[in-house]
């Protein structure tokens, strides 16, 4: 039984698929205009071990995620510059080529973190016939009216609006997303479709029912994407907390006035990375790059170990030395790893029943709404233990099929040169001095690589 937070009950929830065995998941993308940083990449790990315990679980799930190439406007507004453009101009480069060439990095930085990749990528310029479709029928059911600069939603048309931010319309035309736009019947109104300004000239820009030039806003494209490759509801919808007053709200909004039906039956979120008190992100100037980490020399699976060791709804504060630690105890980790691969033919008893128990231990902290610390917990309990060598080695590595540490790579025993193995008894100090320490065992040396 697997229990999740979902945002929208505010309670955790027995996890019910629609379908038996099979889950749909969507998970809200990047916007492809500056690298992601570390904080953005701390969303991207959490969705990654849901998708890892609902496959450890047996179930089939197919992930869907959108790429936002276009219509992502400056501070999530109606009224600012679309990011893609206004970068574009900055580093100047064509909005497309800027847009592929961030997807890229964006990629590669999941793909140095043991990510999995979705099964469906969608770039959202490539969805803008259904999402046109999407506004239309809101338009014909009477949700829409036009402005000069665009095709809004009218939230007064909901009595429910702002229900997945515990908000009712009052508070939120009270709040902080008050915009000076005089043509907005409602300060929560948000833009379906875009006009370009008079006399801009766009890179990216469609011809529309509503005129030739224009464009998607940002958050009509989630709603046609996911519909198209999961139905409408589907099973589970993440992303990050900061969307959830906003983005998933407008999403739900416009999704449910035009099909009647919820968008998604469970809404996870994950919480954001401080640094020095203060949320990172590229509008704060306080961003780190994965590279950054990289460059000073550490394993990005580090950070990956790191971010393991709070819960995804918990915030994390970041920290250079925080960093360092998560390094150390991961190389330990991959030291036991290896030693366990020295040791694993060494016969000893098996014992079923407390393996049993690990076994048991460790699924239900995963399914309890992705405990993921006290399954780490149970891991350091296994490697402790009596168990035998290859049984240990056995439930590691079934473990990290959540956990994504790659310990079968991390923990592989490395080669002995032969000018140290010809004179290793009499060397260890120089064996030390090349990076190796040496471990007598029951078993004879033990040669381990002190960083991978």
């Amino acid at each position: 039984m697997i229990r999740f937070y979902n945002t929208l009950s505010r309670k955790k929830e027995v996890f019910k698929p629609i379908r038996k065995n099979s889950v749909g998941l969507y998970t809200c993308g990047p916007t492809v205009y500056y690298f992601a940083h570390i904080g953005n990449l701390k969303t991207y790990i959490f969705e990654d071990l849901l998708r890892r315990t609902l496959e450890y679980n047996g179930y089939r799930v197919k992930q869907v995620m959108n790429i936002t190439d276009v219509g992502h406007l400056t501070g999530d507004r109606d009224m600012g510059e679309d990011k893609l453009e206004k970068e574009a101009k900055k580093e100047r480069k064509s909005a497309w080529d800027l847009a592929r060439f961030y997807a890229k990095a964006f990629f590669a930085d999941t793909k140095k973190l043991n990510i999995l990749p979705p099964h469906k990528t969608a770039r959202a310029t490539v969805y803008i016939k259904g999402q046109i479709k999407l506004v239309q029928i809101l338009e014909k059911k009477g949700y829409t009216y036009q402005t000069r600069d665009g095709i809004y939603f009218d939230t007064s048309k909901l009595k429910d609006y702002g229900k997945l931010a515990k908000q009712n319309l009052k508070e939120l035309k009270e709040g902080a997303r008050v915009e000076k736009n005089p043509e907005k019947r409602n300060p929560t109104d948000f833009a379906l479709w875009k006009f370009a300004k008079p006399g801009e000239k766009r890179q990216m820009e469609w011809a529309s029912p509503w005129g030739k030039h224009s464009f998607p806003g940002w958050h009509i494209e989630c709603s046609a994407i996911s519909t198209h490759f999961l139905g409408q509801p589907f099973d589970i919808h993440t992303g990050g907390v900061d969307h959830i007053p906003i983005h998933h709200t407008n999403e739900i909004a416009q999704s449910e006035s035009a099909y009647g039906k919820p968008l998604a039956r469970y809404w996870l979120h994950g919480e954001f990375l401080v640094l020095d008190k203060a949320r990172m992100g590229k509008s704060e100037g306080n961003i780190i790059t994965l590279q950054k980490l990289i460059d000073k020399g550490f394993n990005p699976l580090s950070y990956r170990y790191l971010t393991l060791g709070a819960h995804y709804r918990s915030k994390l504060k970041f920290t250079w030395k925080a960093l360092l630690a998560a390094e150390r105890g991961l190389d330990n980790l991959y030291h036991e790893i290896a030693l366990l691969n020295f040791l694993k033919n060494k016969k000893t008893a098996g014992k079923t029943a407390l393996k049993k128990k690990f076994e048991k231990d460790f699924l239900e902290a995963i399914n309890n709404d992705l405990d993921i610390p006290r399954a780490l917990a149970v891991l350091q309990n296994l490697l402790r233990s009596n168990l035998s060598p290859a049984i240990k080695l056995e439930l590691a590595f079934e473990f990290d099929k959540v956990l994504g540490l790659e310990l079968k790579r991390g923990g592989k025993i490395p080669k002995l040169p032969t000018k140290v193995s010809a004179q290793a008894d009499r060397l260890r100090k120089r064996v030390e001095a090349l990076g190796y320490t040496i471990e007598d065992t029951p078993e004879g040396p033990f040669l381990w690589l002190k960083r991978i």
